[in-house]
């Protein structure tokens, strides 16, 4: 005789990707961000035809240079890709993010970029997690070529950013967040946007397997278990 099934079918809860919006519209403005925003948007009357936006991972850089791209016009590439070959394609649209530029970037090809910019008149949109003057590089030309470039910092959310941000990113989710559960994630999240975003995106799979409401009961549950507490 066969032996009967202890469980039925697993029910999974359904996850829907909820993808990054880079729109303009959803770049929310604080006195954190203030000043970086009002320099990007500045364009074209920039003092200098490129710009270095500083700032650390998770504060919004590649959100604030895609609106400047949409802008301008400009393609989006990653400083980790470039090299001599593909400069002129790079700058074909007379106008450029290269995102992440670090002391590990191909600084042929990036002194390569900064002159045919220069050359061509073209629109340059730099984005860094440290200030270029910090660096240590191989061509010294290079360095003093970046040092020389107009920078502009985005600093970490301020807690009424951090605010704006959980809020908006639950209401994304159709996920009505109460004070308490924000006033909870406010004190126990690392003040970035990206840590914004991953712990909205744990608490909406969490309650989806559940089958619960996010609450802050359901936050405490999480990440109390992480960090071993639970307040």
């Amino acid at each position: 005789m066969a032996a009967a099934r202890e469980d039925g079918p697993r029910q999974l809860a359904l996850a829907f990707e909820h993808p990054e919006s880079f729109a303009p519209e959803d770049f929310l403005r604080s006195a954190s961000n203030a000043v970086a925003i009002d320099a990007v948007a500045r364009w074209p009357d920039w003092p200098s035809r490129a710009l270095v936006l500083l700032g650390p991972e998770g504060a919004g850089k590649s959100h604030l240079a895609a609106v400047w791209a949409q802008r301008a016009g400009a393609p989006v590439a990653s400083a980790r890709t470039l090299d001599e070959a593909s400069v002129p394609a790079a700058l074909a649209h007379g106008a450029l993010v290269l995102e992440d530029v670090s002391p590990a970037v191909d600084e042929v090809a990036l002194f390569h970029l900064l002159n045919l910019a220069r050359e061509t008149g073209a629109w340059l949109l730099l984005t860094a997690a440290s200030p270029p003057a910090g660096w240590r590089l191989r061509l010294p030309d290079l360095h003093s070529r970046l040092r020389a470039l107009p920078a502009v910092t985005l600093a970490p959310p301020d807690e009424e950013l951090l605010r704006a941000v959980l809020v908006k990113l639950f209401a994304d989710r159709q996920i009505d967040a109460d004070e308490g559960l924000l006033v909870y994630l406010e004190r126990r999240i690392e003040r970035s946007l990206a840590a914004a975003r991953a712990v909205v995106d744990t608490l909406d799979r969490e309650g989806l397997r559940q089958k619960r409401p996010v609450t802050r009961a359901l936050a405490i549950e999480i990440l109390g278990r992480d960090e071993g507490g639970e307040d």
